[in-house]
């Protein structure tokens, strides 16, 4: 099966050894997004309210280059440094699907690269 690699200049560039995702057959492996504007490569940092919008963003902009938007989502897991942010998390991420919504675990986790609050990762298919 042959592996694509999916990069847009609409969600941040990778830190890292990593592609922003990887498709293989009809599936989408989305690495792990956080809050950086990839207009500036700024990290937003702060309000876990703004910072889970922009990682959706980021998600969104993935997916779209792909040909594909939430709706194409079948697993998300989410990573928070402090599990007392989830209801805020939940509210924004839930406000990206309008039914069918993905499996998804929340786990909370001591350190996220760049000392963020959350981090997303998702897996979609066409």
């Amino acid at each position: 099966m042959q592996k694509i690699i999916i990069q847009t200049e609409k969600s941040p560039a990778p830190i890292g050894p990593y592609s922003q995702a990887v498709m293989v057959g009809d599936l989408i492996f989305i690495s792990g997004q956080i809050a950086i504007i990839p207009a500036n490569g700024q990290v937003l940092q702060g309000d876990i309210i703004d910072e889970t919008k922009q990682v959706m963003e980021n998600i969104y902009a993935i997916l779209s280059k792909a040909g594909m938007g939430f709706e194409n989502i079948v697993k998300t897991s989410i990573f928070l440094k402090n599990m007392d942010d989830f209801a805020k998390v939940n509210e924004v991420y839930g406000s990206n699907f309008s039914g069918d919504f993905p499996a998804r675990e929340t786990v909370q986790v001591s350190k996220l690269p760049k000392d963020v609050n959350v981090e997303i990762s998702v897996i979609a298919s066409k």
